[in-house]
């Protein structure tokens, strides 16, 4: 196979696989909150799961089943906290959970590195499952079920990745940080800012949850943050010498790979909001 050609089934199976999960995602939040939490608890699990599957191949032994059913815990209560199903208070619970995970691993044997282990159980909540939550925050900001605000943010998001990459393989020649991500240019990034806020312009039109310079302003967290995201991820991956987190997704790699700038861009994105938004 050519090289030509091996870049055209790449991309024909990263559209194909974009398009489906995409239509899905977008669904499932349209269609009902249920439909929100049940898609992103799952797309939660399965990216800290993955998370930790990359860990222990590299010698390292978290805690994965605990670590991931804590993350679940989390997403859960940040959700009915939101929802105002269950007080502030209740979220306190989690800490006595969280120090669980130290009694464990006190009666692991034979492990030369425990801390270590342990700190990477949080940081697989940390990283993964707590951003993922933090979509709660974001849907409910208003003090009542947005969907116009989360499928804003993920249209923008993809925006934000497909404008780079095309913008990349075609003008891509100034790297923008080599040391981490040899392919990443400035060329693409700055594809990715126009595609980004051309469809926060265009979405302030249909989504009116937000006026148009709050879909601005979070266009340009999106690019800036999640382009550190993407580069984050990379330094990661580079650290566990490997090239993709996985090969779920065709054309896209792993979860981590699809949601590697969501994961930086959230927490930004919910600062805003609570600052300039919530009612």
């Amino acid at each position: 196979m050519t090289s030509s050609s091996s870049k055209f089934s790449d991309l024909a199976k990263r559209l194909v696989t974009g398009v489906i999960g995409a239509f899905f995602v977008l669904f499932a939040i349209a269609y009902h909150e249920y439909g929100f939490v049940a898609v992103f608890l799952i797309l939660c699990v399965l990216t800290q799961w993955e998370f930790y599957k990359l860990i222990i191949a590299n010698g390292i032994v978290p805690l994965r089943t605990f670590g991931t059913i804590m993350g679940v815990i989390l997403y859960m209560m940040i959700y009915l906290v939101e929802k105002s199903t269950i007080h502030f208070d209740s979220f306190f619970m989690i800490l006595p959970f969280s120090s669980c995970i130290f009694f464990i691993k006190l009666y692991k044997k034979d492990e030369k590195k425990p801390f270590t282990n342990i700190a990477f159980t949080f940081l697989g909540i940390i990283y993964v499952a707590l951003p993922f939550s933090l979509l709660s925050v974001a849907a409910f900001i208003l003090d009542q079920y947005s969907y116009q605000i989360i499928i804003g943010i993920f249209l923008i998001l993809w925006a934000s990745d497909t404008g780079a990459y095309f913008a990349g393989i075609q003008f891509g020649r100034r790297k923008l940080f080599e040391r981490v991500s040899p392919k990443k240019s400035w060329e693409g990034s700055v594809g990715g800012a126009f595609l980004s806020l051309a469809f926060a312009v265009g979405i302030s039109y249909y989504f009116t949850d937000l006026a148009l310079w709050h879909w601005i302003v979070i266009s340009i967290i999106t690019v800036v943050t999640g382009t550190y995201g993407d580069l984050v991820e990379s330094l990661f991956k580079r650290s566990m010498d490997i090239k993709d987190s996985g090969r779920r997704l065709p054309g896209h790699g792993g979860f981590l790979d699809r949601f590697d700038g969501l994961l930086l861009s959230i927490p930004f994105i919910i600062i805003f909001l609570k600052f300039f938004v919530q009612e």
